[in-house]
């Protein structure tokens, strides 16, 4: 009997060409489209994007050339609650969200798994470019080669039970295989560009959404330096993030650099150029995949954004479950409220949130 996946089907091109592999793979495939935001948030697709009107369709059609069913599942409230609150929340305390990683953990690993396991699915699968691997008592995730895209930065919460029931059927592929795969294919999303953006916030524009979202306007601050003297005034800590340069509002006479936020006091603390780089970080909410327990420093590369390059660190753990990770080389814009990643070569060993550095 053919195994049974539940493929989730964004309405791009990695995704389709998932389900063309699963298909090629023997898999008996459904594909399902998260409707994930709120209806006032519901707009057609410019250039890509997610999560959209166009990219519902779009996957309904890749579905019908291939011969699988298609399924929308109304996530909406799952998403509101733990991707945008939570987006809004962070931004709110001086924190830099990663509301994709939160999507995954909440939504399409958990929400989405739970639906499939359920509805007697073996495995839930996406277009994420990662490895999978595992034996009988472990499951590890490594990061995808060759390293042309890789996402496992996105993926570090995944725990034992989702890597198992988990397929990433694009972990050997390059983007323009999978291109190529899908005009072979004659799939309507060969060319389709890539999302770019938040899926909620296509305009980039975090603080006016978070008014637009929570009728609030944000509150103006102090600018102040490292030794709290006070600088200028601030439109309101919801515009800013850690190393920031740019669109700060005033001039200085020289460049500044945002390198703390605290919303307690209502100030953004600015820095002279070099203030933007840190030594280490600590990190809690962590999460092991490669490792079952920290239980003594380890030598690793760490990665504190999705488009950051991996830094040679050591990673040390603390008393109360937190870890800290202490860099060879200064870091830039290590910003809390974003994931760190820990790498052993191609294992993922964890992460954690970011909560501080210095």
């Amino acid at each position: 009997m053919k195994k049974k996946v539940m493929l989730g089907m964004s309405g791009g091109v990695d995704s389709s060409v998932a389900a063309l592999l699963l298909l090629d793979a023997g898999f008996d495939v459904t594909g399902v489209t998260l409707r994930l935001k709120p209806e006032q948030y519901m707009e057609p697709s410019k250039s890509g994007g997610c999560c959209s009107l166009d990219d519902i369709d779009d996957a309904r059609r890749v579905a019908y050339k291939l011969g699988i069913e298609h399924i929308v599942f109304n996530f909406t409230n799952i998403f509101e609650k733990n991707v945008i609150d939570y987006f809004v929340a962070e931004y709110q305390q001086g924190r830099t969200p990663n509301p994709c990683i939160a999507c995954n953990r909440h939504v399409k690993f958990n929400a989405m798994m739970k639906r499939a396991i359920e509805l007697g699915f073996d495995y839930v699968a996406t277009g994420h470019y990662a490895v999978i691997e595992q034996n009988e008592q472990k499951r590890w995730l490594l990061k995808k080669a060759p390293a042309a895209k890789d996402q496992s930065y996105v993926l570090y919460a995944l725990t034992q039970f989702q890597l198992e029931h988990t397929l990433l059927p694009l972990a050997s592929y390059t983007k323009p295989q999978i291109r190529a795969l899908a005009q072979q294919a004659g799939l309507i999303v060969a060319h389709k560009p890539d999302s770019q953006e938040i899926c909620f916030v296509p305009d980039k524009n975090y603080a006016g959404f978070i008014e637009r979202y929570t009728g609030e306007k944000p509150i103006p601050g102090n600018f102040v330096d490292q030794n709290g003297t006070v600088l200028g005034t601030h439109k309101g800590i919801t515009h800013y993030t850690i190393g920031q340069r740019k669109r700060l509002g005033m001039s200085f006479g020289e460049p500044m650099f945002v390198t703390k936020i605290n919303a307690a006091r209502n100030e953004v603390v600015l820095g002279k150029s070099g203030s933007q780089y840190a030594n280490m970080l600590i990190a809690e909410n962590v999460n092991w995949i490669g490792i079952s327990k920290l239980a003594q420093p380890m030598r690793i590369t760490a990665k504190t954004r999705y488009q950051a390059s991996e830094a040679p660190a050591w990673l040390t753990p603390q008393k109360n479950g937190s870890v800290q990770v202490t860099f060879d080389e200064p870091q830039r814009s290590v910003t809390p409220g974003q994931a760190v990643v820990f790498y052993k070569g191609e294992l993922v060993i964890g992460g954690g949130t970011i909560i501080n550095s210095q």
